[in-house]
């Protein structure tokens, strides 16, 4: 087994535990003319993606129906953070999708929010305004701490170690 193999079967079960612990995205979507917005939903995690169910009248909806680029984050809870400079974070570029109320996706999604989230869900999705979006990640990275940053494709594969040698010291001038 190379390293490579190694950091995987080490790094993607913590990715893993660490994404099942959030019951939030942090979103970042950027508006008609440009400017970005950050917000967040709640969110399940399926085989294709990341659905979220959110409100026509939000403005991070509006920017999805404009514009389906957009960054999510996965972050660790403040007080469970050892260090607050160095919270774990799984971060993404992605693409987004409505799915309709009679698709596949809807009928496979709403029933795994509400088992998620409860009787709101089942409440939120029988209203007019509510959407359902599939959030497809890209490209990402997994940061476990300082000098402990990975990429991540789509499927949360580790494709490299992103910092092999740490934060450099400054060293200070010695004025002779």
């Amino acid at each position: 087994m190379n390293k490579q193999e190694r950091l995987e079967n080490r790094l993607q079960p913590k990715i893993a535990e660490f994404r099942e612990e959030r019951q939030t995205l942090v979103l970042s979507t950027l508006s008609e003319d440009g400017f970005p917005h950050i917000s967040y939903a709640p969110f399940v995690r399926l085989a294709d993606g990341y659905y979220i169910l959110i409100s026509e009248i939000a403005e991070h909806t509006q920017n999805l129906l404009v514009n389906k680029n957009l960054s999510f984050m996965l972050l660790e809870d403040e007080q469970d953070a050892k260090q607050i400079f160095a919270r774990h974070r799984l971060t993404y570029k992605a693409n987004a999708e409505v799915m309709s109320r009679e698709s596949e996706s809807w009928a496979l999604a709403i029933p795994a929010l509400e088992a998620r989230f409860g009787e709101i869900v089942s409440n939120l999705s029988g209203l007019s305004d509510f959407r359902l979006f599939r959030i497809e990640p890209q490209k990402g990275r997994y940061v476990r701490g300082f000098g402990k940053a990975y990429t991540v494709n789509g499927n949360d594969d580790i494709d490299f170690v992103h910092l092999e040698q740490g934060h450099k010291q400054i060293k200070e001038e010695v004025n002779a």
